[in-house]
């Protein structure tokens, strides 16, 4: 509401609508005032002539008296009527005749200006006085002073506006002034001093002003310090630049330390692992030779020295990488049941040491095939479950897989390692994680290690998305516990592996764990598990003994008491015995069996009951609704014909067909004409290698981009080996490949379950010393065991071996004299990979020390041992001549 507005209102409408509302009052009031004047006068006059009316003897009385009222200003004319309302007098002209009296009371009727009075004449008869009332002049009058009231009150609208534009006139420009400068100051403007104003506007602006001035003084005083602040500004951030540019340098400095320490790591490593892997390499070599018992000893401690050795530096290395966050997962099918039984079979010597029980227990819930790092997952488990043998004395190590959540397409497993060890307080379960602490001081002596390994299990099980606890109680034991999310399906539940069709089985286990899971075990495959304290069966002997046998080596005594147990027993027996496998005792098992180590792999149980008894695997839902399942197709690729033949004996059998490929280039050919469900690859080949081979078969796309390849090689470093894996390859398999690895590798990835193979007659010993004493040109035993107990086998593998070497001596000579040193290569390594399977153990170790040596320092350290090679293929030769002629003949 402007101001103008606001001065109309208060100054000249307000105002001027209070007189206008006075003037109507007071007109009101006096129109009242002068009618009831007239009424009174007319009243008076009635008064005083009604008597004079009522005592008049004849009518000109009468009218005489009524004559006085005309002379009243006035009345017009009156007259009286009787109680018919007939005229009795009339003076002047009525305006409308009487009617009859309504009653003895006075009437005044007023419409307008015309007004009729009627009032009662006592009399002998009964009349009434009419008067007819003019009030023109009243209503005149009125006019007359509504006239006057207007006149007054446009005078004084009139004045009031003249006043209210005066007042407007004066407080507008200054107060038009004020809101200038205020608006001025709301832009940050600084206007100019206003002029005084008069009246009581001059403290207004006398005081904007002063707010003027005052903003102005505090807009150069925050200018001031904005400056102030702002060099102090200035001088702080060149200050943290400088800080910046140092801490810039710190960290260039600190991750190229960082990088340098790496590299550092992974070179040592690298040239640790180099020749600790020929020293492996050597140590398996001399394994197959033959040694006296203490040598053996020798070398076994040499083989657990170089392990612990090379799992150290693999340790230290995967520290390093997952400091630098370069480890990276894979992912690729798993059983958890064959993965458990692996780790517990590479603990078992320690624990038989210590006469502790090792015991798997993989839930029935958990799916037979998931998808993850089989790897990484062995590592955590390798490292939880040693750890528990090392720090336990007596009792056992539980090793439990089950399933703790089921979600659509993944699920979650917790997998617990339970020791009666000596536990941990609770100060040393919260330090048991940091890098390099160990539980007490003085473990590091006694027991060994770098304190590593819980640290890389913590960071191995947190990148595969799971979490790692421990609970433990001093003196009682502990239990390591970690989940593992997989992708799976829930309701691919493990089958039974056999169906015995309610036959009883007699369990004779004193360890309670171990007890537990073979009932079960049994109950799961259809059999009807029985206790030894249990009351014999009704129906006969049962149809397997299942014993374990309480320590070794037995004393006489106690062999006596087997010997007889076993031949009351008309049943096999399967005995179980918490030793090495070198050390198992050569009890007579009178209705057949088998003596296994503890612990026992579910697969070696498998089999081992499906021989005694005869059994056969059971059938599965789809092979029962599939009349004719289709069989296997395994593709076997090597460039060396013997190893071919080898492959594929060892894996052929019903339900399994192997077809062979000479070179990546038919391997290829054959995947475009046929498929197969899983390819045995050798790397190092003429034309094509294995890795090139590979990327071509998953190029072909369909259901070649996830057939599992595995690869088949001679010589592979760890570097090599992950470098295969991240190629695209599943597995890898280090030639010589026998029967348990590749049952392994096939139920891993297939799973199939191949049947044992049964043990083949020792073949007569054949074997060609050396005069001074080295290993023999030629070992038919160990031949014979390489082809899986085949001796004709093995004697056909060093048949076709010899007959290649001719051509492969050739190729050495001429890649030497090229100086060719990838051919070179190429030659050794075919050769290193043909005596994998044959009983040739000198050629055999002369070029795995070549392939070594070339591969890690060079042609020139490879020179002075080619004429040994040479000599040792000359033997080889020689050998083979005879065999040759004795066959054609």
């Amino acid at each position: 509401m402007s101001l103008k507005f606001r001065l109309l209102l208060t100054g000249l409408l307000v105002p001027w609508l209070l007189m206008l509302l006075l003037a109507a009052t007071t007109l009101s009031l006096h129109r009242s005032h002068h009618a009831e004047q007239i009424q009174a006068r007319l009243e008076q006059a009635l008064d005083l002539l009604t008597p004079l009316l009522n005592d008049a003897d004849n009518a000109d009385q009468r009218e005489a008296m009524a004559g006085r009222l005309l002379a009243l200003d006035e009345v017009r004319a009156l007259g009286i009527i009787d109680v018919q309302g007939e005229m009795l007098l009339q003076m002047g002209r009525l305006r409308s005749p009487p009617t009859a009296p309504r009653d003895e009371h006075r009437h005044l009727d007023q419409q307008g200006a015309e007004w009729r009075l009627q009032a009662p004449l006592s009399g002998a008869e009964p009349s009434w006085l009419v008067v007819d009332v003019d009030a023109s002049p009243l209503l005149l009058d009125h006019y007359r002073q509504i006239g006057l009231t207007a006149l007054l009150l446009a005078f004084a609208f009139l004045v009031l506006g003249g006043l209210t534009f005066d007042a407007y006139r004066r407080l507008h420009p200054p107060l038009s002034a004020v809101d200038d400068a205020l608006s001025r100051l709301a832009r940050n403007e600084s206007p100019p001093d206003l002029p005084p104003s008069p009246g009581e506007l001059a403290g207004l602006t006398e005081r904007v002003n002063a707010l003027s001035e005052h903003l102005v003084q505090g807009r150069l005083e925050t200018q001031r310090q904005i400056e102030q602040a702002t060099a102090e500004l200035e001088e702080s951030m060149e200050t943290i630049e400088v800080q910046n540019i140092e801490l810039d340098i710190s960290h260039r400095r600190s991750v190229e330390a960082n990088r340098v320490k790496s590299e550092f790591l992974a070179n040592m490593s690298h040239e640790i692992r180099t020749p600790l892997n020929g020293i492996i390499g050597f140590c398996r070599l001399l394994d197959r030779s033959r040694l006296e018992p203490r040598q053996r000893e020798w070398l076994e401690h040499v083989q657990r020295a170089s392990g612990s050795l090379l799992m150290l530096v693999n340790d230290v290395l995967d520290f390093s990488k997952l400091e630098a966050g370069h480890l990276e997962l894979e992912h690729m099918p798993l059983d958890m049941v064959v993965l458990v039984d692996e780790v517990l079979g590479l603990q078992a010597p320690l624990a038989h040491q210590k006469e502790l029980q090792l015991l798997g227990l993989v839930y029935d819930d958990v799916p037979s095939v998931l998808n993850g790092d089989p790897m990484r997952i062995q590592q955590v488990l390798t490292n939880l479950v040693h750890n528990a043998v090392k720090f336990t004395r007596q009792g056992e190590v539980v090793v439990r897989v089950m399933m703790e959540q089921a979600d659509p397409g993944s699920v979650t497993l917790r997998i617990s390692v339970t020791d009666t060890g000596i536990g941990l307080s609770a100060e040393r379960q919260r330090l048991l994680f940091r890098a390099y602490q160990q539980t007490e001081p003085s473990h590091a002596r006694e027991f060994g290690g770098t304190g590593l390994g819980l640290t890389i299990c913590r960071q191995l099980v947190e990148q595969m998305g799971g979490e790692i606890d421990v609970e433990s109680v001093p003196g009682q034991g502990t239990t390591f516990s970690f989940t593992l999310q997989m992708e799976g399906n829930e309701a691919t539940e493990r089958p039974p592996e056999l169906c015995l069709d309610g036959q009883t089985v007699l369990i004779e286990e004193p360890h309670p764990a171990t007890r537990r899971a073979l009932r079960h075990l049994f109950t799961r495959w259809g059999a009807r598990p029985v206790d030894a304290a249990a009351p014999a069966p009704q129906n006969g002997p049962p149809a397997l003994l299942v014993a374990s046998l309480p320590h070794t080596p037995l004393t006489a005594d106690e062999v006596g008491i087997w010997q007889r147990r076993l031949a009351e027993l008309a049943c096999p027996a399967l005995l179980l015995v918490n030793a090495n496998p070198l050390d198992l005792p050569s009890l007579p098992l009178p209705h057949g069996g088998e003596v296994l180590a503890k612990p026992v792999a579910r697969a070696t149980l498998t089999a081992a009951v499906a021989k005694v008894l005869g059994q056969r695997e059971c059938p599965s839902a789809a092979d029962q609704a599939t009349a004719a399942p289709r069989p296997l197709r395994l593709l076997a690729v090597d460039d060396t014909e013997s190893n071919r033949l080898l492959l594929r004996e060892l894996i052929a059998g019903p339900g399994v067909e192997v077809s062979l490929a000479a070179s990546g280039e038919e391997a290829l050919a054959l995947a475009r004409e046929h498929p197969f469900d899983m390819v045995l690859m050798d790397i190092r080949m003429p034309g094509m290698d294995g890795v090139e081979t590979t990327r071509a078969l998953r190029r072909l796309g369909g259901r070649w981009r996830d057939t599992p390849v595995v690869a088949v090689t001679a010589h592979v470093l760890e570097e090599e080996r992950r470098r295969l894996l991240e190629s695209g390859l599943n597995d890898v398999l280090v030639k010589p490949v026998d029967t348990d690895q590749l049952r392994n590798a096939l139920h891993r990835h297939l799973g199939l379950s191949l049947p044992a193979a049964e043990a083949a007659p020792s073949p007569s010993p054949a074997t060609v010393p050396d005069d001074d004493g080295e290993l023999p040109t030629v070992d038919l035993e160990l031949g014979t065991r390489l082809a899986g107990g085949k001796a004709s086998l093995a004697r056909e593998l060093l048949e076709r071996l010899a007959a290649g070497l001719e051509e492969s001596e050739a190729a050495l000579r001429h890649a030497l004299a090229e100086g060719n040193d990838e051919a070179l290569l190429d030659g050794i390594h075919a050769l290193n990979g043909a005596c994998r399977y044959c009983g040739a153990p000198r050629l055999g170790l002369i070029a795995e020390s070549l392939e070594t040596r070339l591969r890690t320092r060079g042609r020139e350290t490879v020179t002075p041992l080619m004429d040994d090679l040479f000599a040792a293929m000359a033997d080889l030769r020689a050998w083979a001549r005879p065999e040759t002629q004795a066959s054609d003949s």
